[in-house]
């Protein structure tokens, strides 16, 4: 079984790690109260990044969620150079398999239920601090409005369902839009689209679930931080998204990062759950073998066209930095002498209009 059962059992931690945006210092308490501004209709996105190598070239899309809700990407720049490519990555992700036939995944589903829950039937008042209590409940009664279900999640559950109802609100759509796009035009013109998971067998899924569902976890600090993110970082969440879609490098390199997305990760894989199944240090493990498909990708195709998230193209210590360590020449869109499309034999400008739909 592949992993869609397992993966709700990662699901802060894919959701929330996806999601990672900017939150401005607390003292900035004024910017909760600004209307939702987010860019609407055909937009370009941004450039790609090129790495290149004796004549071989991975052109890499950086990816973002939440987007404006109501822009459409005409992506024409990323349609040429895909159909030029003789490959797509994937982005980084998690593949869990189980030893399971179809009775076994209906055995497991009734495990699935209350999987968000305290496992000790604690209700978030018993389980927060008073202060941050408080705080949940102003942010909950603007948000969820008088949602009792939520009041029974975990932390780190809860602080997600927040986090989702706020950009909602603030007109953005936490969808891949770039992914969902890429990987159709994929299908349609019959280019392979290359895994790049991190692989994780489970020996035994009812044990696996047991331990997540009963095990205790350390995330008041990632609940913190996500009620950060909503209270005062909306406006900026619009600002990374305005950016993406107007293809405003600049602006989303200056825009800072949270520490929610990092909290949330390590309130996850530092539970007994996922030191079990070895996802503990995962942001290592998904980059190992994203650029192990990189590499060799790089050395079997002319062009080919990667996916990753825009904060890992972004990072200092980042995707690129381990290219550019391991002897590859990167260029950033605005370094490229000339768009992508027309640089050298790696990739062809002509796309049929119908594709770029």
């Amino acid at each position: 079984m592949h992993g869609r059962l397992w993966m709700i059992a990662v699901l802060a931690l894919a959701g929330l790690q996806a999601a990672a945006q900017t939150v401005p210092t607390p003292a900035a308490s004024a910017a909760r109260d600004l209307p939702a501004v987010v860019v609407s209709g055909e937009l370009p996105g941004p450039g790609l990044w090129k790495v290149s190598k004796d004549g071989h070239v991975l052109w890499i899309l950086g990816t973002l969620a939440p987007l404006p809700k109501k822009m459409a990407w005409s992506a024409r720049q990323v349609t040429a150079v895909e159909l030029a490519s003789q490959a797509v990555l994937r982005p980084p992700g998690i593949a869990l398999h189980a030893k399971l036939g179809f009775f076994g995944t209906l055995l497991l589903l009734p495990r699935l239920i209350g999987i968000r829950d305290d496992p000790g039937g604690r209700r978030l008042a018993q389980v927060l601090p008073p202060p941050l209590y408080a705080r949940w409940q102003t942010l909950k009664a603007q948000y969820l409005g008088r949602d009792r279900g939520v009041e029974k999640y975990r932390p780190i559950f809860a602080g997600l369902k927040l986090y989702q109802a706020a950009i909602k609100r603030a007109g953005l759509d936490d969808r891949d839009v770039a992914r969902k796009r890429v990987e159709k035009l994929a299908r349609q013109h019959d280019i392979p689209l290359v895994k790049t998971d991190y692989v994780v067998a489970i020996a035994d899924p009812k044990a696996a679930l047991k331990s997540f569902r009963h095990g205790s976890m350390d995330d008041l600090a990632c609940f913190g931080q996500m009620l950060d993110r909503v209270e005062y970082g909306v406006p900026n969440m619009q600002a990374r998204a305005n950016a993406w879609a107007t293809g405003d490098i600049d602006t989303l390199a200056r825009l800072p990062r949270d520490h929610a997305g990092q909290a949330c990760a390590d309130a996850l894989s530092g539970a007994a759950f996922a030191r079990q199944q070895g996802l503990d240090d995962l942001p290592e493990k998904l980059a190992r073998s994203w650029m192990a498909a990189a590499v060799q990708a790089l050395a079997q195709h002319r062009s080919t066209l990667a996916l990753l998230p825009m904060r890992d193209l972004l990072a200092p210590d980042g995707y690129l930095a381990r290219l550019r360590a391991g002897g590859y020449t990167v260029e950033s869109p605005g370094a490229q002498d000339a768009s992508p499309a027309d640089a050298g034999s790696a990739a062809s400008p002509a796309a049929p209009a119908s594709v770029t739909r």
